[in-house]
């Protein structure tokens, strides 16, 4: 249900003010981040409509503000990128394929499909701390699990959690250590790389 009421103090330096709703009863806190129009600087008096919720506190707060006269804009969801699921899927399924074919070796395989799960156990937990506000997992950490076989597990967690999947610059470093690993791996069924292939049997 949708209230409305008037602003009635607020803080620009901190983007947060209170609000008295029609009809009386206690003040409601809001943040600006909770305004559907950010543009907008928020003026004392202002009429605002708003749903209550909980902040990660616990704390009711408004949400899905809007000024008076305004329309609520409806926030689109997140699209996920279906290319990198199909690609980590036929990645891994290549791999199975290489193992029964004597292509590749049964610990590499282990060693794919290990780290692939390692990594999207690492991106399920960083996402956690990151709605706890807790101490995060260094990108440097998800960009080593990928560079040694995880990427496709990375991948997967991208789009089916959410997360790290529209971070510009993490992005192009995770595709570059994609890559990376690839032409490794592409090398390494090579005659040149033959002989540390060898090392996984």
């Amino acid at each position: 249900m949708r209230l409305k009421g008037k602003l009635i103090k607020w803080n620009e330096d901190k983007a947060f003010g209170f609000i008295v709703p029609n009809g009386g009863g206690e003040h409601v806190f809001i943040h600006k981040t909770a305004l559907s129009n950010r543009k907008r600087t928020p003026q004392v008096n202002d009429v605002i409509t708003f749903t209550i919720a909980k902040d990660k506190q616990g704390r009711y707060c408004a949400n899905d503000a809007t000024f008076s006269g305004e329309k609520l804009k409806k926030k689109e969801a997140k699209s996920v990128n279906q290319f990198s699921i199909y690609l980590s899927v036929i990645f891994l399924g290549s791999i199975v394929v290489g193992l029964f074919m004597g292509y590749i070796p049964k610990n590499l395989a282990l060693l794919y499909f290990g780290a692939s799960t390692v990594t999207f156990i690492a991106y399920a937990s960083d996402k956690n701390k990151a709605q706890r506000n807790a101490w995060r997992t260094p990108e440097s950490t998800l960009h080593s699990l990928a560079l040694i076989g995880g990427w496709a597990g990375a991948a997967i967690a991208q789009q089916t959690l959410r997360h790290k999947s529209q971070k510009r610059d993490f992005r192009t470093v995770f595709w570059l250590t994609v890559i990376v690993n690839c032409g490794t791996l592409a090398w390494l069924m090579s005659s040149n790389g033959a002989h540390l292939m060898s090392m996984f049997k």
